[in-house]
């Protein structure tokens, strides 16, 4: 059945539900002394996407050779698929949050040089001026590496989620004698007979293969 395999090895394209827009606002360019620009905000986490829908099982129609299964709702309610997320989440937080840090510094910087500005020496305006250039420029740098980070984690999940399904999609198929496996996300299907929704029995393999085995007792 190598071409289970090879239709499971195209899922990332269907795992989007981790990849949202940027997780970053763009920096200020250049700060401006006489109007300083506003901080780089940062965005509020934005919710997870609510789990797709699991239909009920369904007898299996005897003798098919065509089956589906939805690869959204196996990423979202298997254990693997979950704790994906919860990676990815994690960093994006915890990127958030240090550029919510780098913010605040920079805005605190470009309030002092409005606020007291006129009233510095020159030595020490220019000073501050060359400081919050920096931090505009480290605050843009940040977002961009922090950005290809999370892209490169999402791009990691998922492929290791695809290289667990793979063979889990072509032992379903093995075991029920069927020619073609769909992906429903790709295949366009407008309606099929609920019991060829492999969707529960994918999740359900999937967590068996996740879960560590139990050791034996003495």
């Amino acid at each position: 059945m190598r071409g289970s395999a090879i239709a499971a090895a195209s899922l990332a394209l269907s795992l989007m539900a981790l990849s949202a827009g940027p997780v970053f606002a763009q920096p200020p360019a250049q700060a401006r002394p006489a109007q300083p620009t506003p901080a780089p905000a940062q965005p509020p986490a934005q919710p997870p996407p609510a789990p797709a829908a699991v239909q009920p099982p369904a007898p299996f129609p005897v003798g098919a050779k065509l089956a589906f299964f939805n690869p959204q709702a196996v990423f979202q309610n298997s254990a693997d698929g979950k704790a994906a997320v919860a990676r990815v989440n994690a960093l994006i937080q915890k990127k958030q949050t240090e550029n919510g840090d780098k913010a605040k510094l920079l805005q605190g910087n470009q309030q002092k040089l409005q606020t007291s500005g006129s009233v510095m020496n020159e030595t020490a305006r220019v000073q501050l001026e060359k400081e919050i250039e920096k931090q505009t420029k480290d605050a843009e740098r940040f977002q961009q590496d922090a950005q290809a980070e999370i892209n490169e984690l999402q791009q990691e999940v998922q492929n290791e989620f695809v290289k667990k399904l793979s063979p889990i999609i072509e032992q379903i198929a093995v075991e029920k004698g069927l020619q073609i496996v769909f992906n429903l996300a790709e295949a366009g299907v407008a309606w099929a007979t609920p019991g060829l929704d492999l969707t529960g029995e994918v999740i359900k393999k999937l967590d068996a293969v996740a879960k560590p085995a139990t050791a034996p007792k003495p």
